[in-house]
């Protein structure tokens, strides 16, 4: 077993210590094997401490109050207990020493094996997504959140029934197809429990209808839409509050702000689009929450630019962008589609001016349609030129038009304003003369009814 440095990462106070119990962390992390090409791409580029220490961090988001963590390096997977006999029996001497009420796996345990580590230990085991889950209980703040939460927590708990009726009998009677009072009562709390995720999933279709609404509504300002993506803690919600001048929750903690927020940006030449900031992604993020956020995550899918945030001082940066992109390629985005995603490296204020001039050569070699840009979402040093960008791509997929209209003609001037971006409106001998950007989709309606020519640059 290897010990973990815990630095900067001391006990929560008593009250929380109270409530939640000590708490050991394992990190049951397979050895990559020499030749190994699926570990290697996938698992080898995380460095384990890095791994446990967010491990650690998902824990302390809850105010568990954190006795030891552990790294627990493992040739290959168990399928009773996940990790070898003698490791097994190694942390069960670890809990006694340590009193230990819960321990927290940083992996997907079946529930098999989740039971059986329980007997083991005589301690309640979390795995990864168990916890996960529990974070996002706790953080859900709108209605819409804490229906999304439940239905992942559901879907998770409906195959983990068996282990809630232990004390009630299992063995068949009578003429051997009635089943006894456990099995009853297990078929029961799964009846109950697929009555609940099917009326959830209907309270969730209708906000989707009304997400759908907004966007709508949104469209015929018209507005475009910028989403923010991103690992956990990479610091969305700080750059979400310097673009937008909102008061948005952020916190150096991993899932500081769950529910989403929309806020209005100014562009610099007077432009608007609205911001969209999201749940932040996480390594092996559960599918049942893919599934449950997509109502959420939809601002995602019709957004016109995805932001993609990235914590680029952090040491597993290139690890974290590879996590984003499979959560991405999960919602039906392709991340080197091109055009439509922008990354954003923040946290540039962590380098000395040498490291920066390294970051600006290696972002310059980057390919043109997969851009970045360093900013630092605490000092604002980037942010202007972030926003320029981000306007000169909305405009690439918009038309300027310039046009003379009679002052008289009130509804078209007001479908002008809902479904154009107006830039100047100028009244000269009783007619507007404007210059107008419109989508490809109403360009040749704003030509044929206007009159109107496309600007020569």
């Amino acid at each position: 077993m290897e010990p973990f440095d815990r630095e900067g990462s001391a006990d929560r106070p008593r009250s929380a210590a109270k409530q939640s119990g000590r708490v050991i962390v394992i990190g049951p992390y397979l050895r990559m094997r020499r030749g190994d090409a699926d570990v290697q791409a996938n698992e080898a580029v995380r460095d384990s401490e890095a791994r446990l220490e967010e491990a650690a961090g998902l824990a302390r988001a809850i105010d568990l109050t954190i006795a030891d963590a552990l790294i627990a390096p493992i040739s290959q997977i168990r399928p009773a207990t996940y990790l070898g006999k003698g490791k097994v029996e190694e942390i069960t001497g670890l809990i006694a020493g340590h009193d230990i009420e819960l321990v927290v796996m940083d992996c997907a345990l079946s529930p098999i094996q989740q039971r059986n580590l329980e007997k083991a230990w005589n301690a309640k085991v979390l795995d990864r997504t168990g916890l996960i889950l529990e974070i996002f209980g706790r953080r859900a703040k709108t209605k819409e959140g804490a229906l999304q939460v439940e239905l992942a927590h559901l879907n998770y708990q409906r195959s983990r029934l068996v282990r809630s009726w232990t004390h009630l009998e299992r063995q068949r009677g009578g003429f051997g197809f009635m089943g006894g009072p456990g099995e009853t009562q297990i078929e029961a709390d799964r009846r109950l429990i697929g009555d609940r995720i099917t009326r959830l999933e209907n309270e969730l279709k209708k906000v989707q209808a009304t997400r759908r609404l907004h966007r709508a509504g949104r469209q015929r300002v018209p507005y475009r839409v910028v989403a923010l993506v991103g690992y956990t803690n990479a610091g969305k919600s700080t750059l979400f509050n310097r673009l937008t001048r909102a008061d948005v929750q952020a916190a150096d903690m991993l899932f500081a702000t769950l529910d989403p927020t929309l806020r209005a940006l100014s562009l610099p030449h007077g432009g608007k689009a609205m911001l969209s900031d999201t749940v932040g992604f996480i390594s092996n993020l559960p599918t049942q929450l893919v599934a449950a956020f997509r109502a959420t995550l939809e601002e995602v899918l019709e957004a016109d630019i995805i932001l993609h945030v990235r914590d680029i001082s952090h040491e597993d940066a290139e690890a974290q962008e590879r996590d984003v992109d499979a959560v991405l390629r999960q919602l039906g985005i392709d991340p080197g589609s091109g055009g439509r995603i922008l990354e954003v490296w923040n946290k540039i204020d962590r380098f000395d001016p040498e490291e920066r001039e390294n970051l600006r050569n290696i972002a310059a070699r980057r390919p043109p349609e997969r851009p970045c840009f360093l900013v630092s979402a605490v000092s604002g040093e980037g942010i202007d030129e972030l926003l320029g960008a981000i306007e000169e791509r909305l405009a690439a997929t918009r038309t300027t038009l310039d046009l003379s209209i009679d002052a008289s003609d009130g509804a078209g001037i007001s479908w002008l304003h809902r479904n154009a971006e107006v830039l100047t409106k100028e009244l000269h001998d009783g007619r507007f003369d404007m210059t107008v950007r419109v989508d490809e989709t109403k360009r040749d309606i704003v030509v044929s009814r206007f009159d109107a020519v496309p600007r020569v640059a």
